[in-house]
């Protein structure tokens, strides 16, 4: 949680102001939040005391890819959750982000996302990769046949990763059963 207040501090990200001001009215009670209607706004927004990013990954002269790439590439320690209505595939196998939901977003969603990530940031880093590698499974299999996910190996490697995290935390995960029963219950794809 970042220094400067009580509350975590959430950016919203989305280059329609209307899609951003409405989350920021639906978390504002829950969080400290700060809307930038744009990648060129968010760049400028973010830094060390924000905790958790929401953005999109469509938007025009600066895209949602290139803001996660920056915030990675600066080292900061900030939770991001894609939120888009670009449905996912292979390509985000290698994005760096922590979650993804696509559009539209539940409040209920959009909180329990939220506080998964300020809940993993205080564990340590396989905890983080484990949810970020379940969740990129979980939305390719909500999203691709079968057939299509026997043939990737992108998702082969996918789940031997997260075999591989689950076995190294098992006594760990004990106790987030809970957490992961949460976790799943999160709607990431839209209906």
């Amino acid at each position: 949680m970042n220094e400067t207040s009580t509350e975590p501090r959430v950016l919203i990200v989305d280059d329609e102001a209307e899609v951003a001001d409405v989350y920021a009215l639906r978390l504002r009670d829950e969080y400290d939040t700060e809307t930038a209607y744009g990648g060129e706004e968010a760049l400028e927004a973010v830094d060390e005391s924000v905790d958790v990013v929401l953005l999109d990954r469509r938007m025009p002269q600066v895209s949602g890819d290139e803001v996660l790439s920056a915030i990675r590439d600066r080292g900061l320690d900030t939770r991001v959750v894609m939120i888009t209505a670009v449905d996912p595939d292979f390509d985000i196998v290698d994005m760096p982000f922590d979650d993804y939901l696509c559009k539209p977003v539940q409040k209920d969603d959009l909180v329990a996302a939220i506080e998964q990530q300020l809940t993993a940031s205080r564990y340590d880093d396989r905890l983080t990769e484990y949810l970020e590698v379940t969740s990129k499974i979980a939305l390719l299999e909500a999203e691709k046949t079968e057939a299509e996910l026997d043939d990737s190996d992108e998702v082969a490697g996918l789940r031997e990763r997260a075999d591989r995290l689950r076995d190294e935390m098992d006594d760990a995960l004990a106790e987030f059963d809970d957490f992961q029963a949460a976790f799943n219950e999160i709607s990431r794809h839209a209906e």
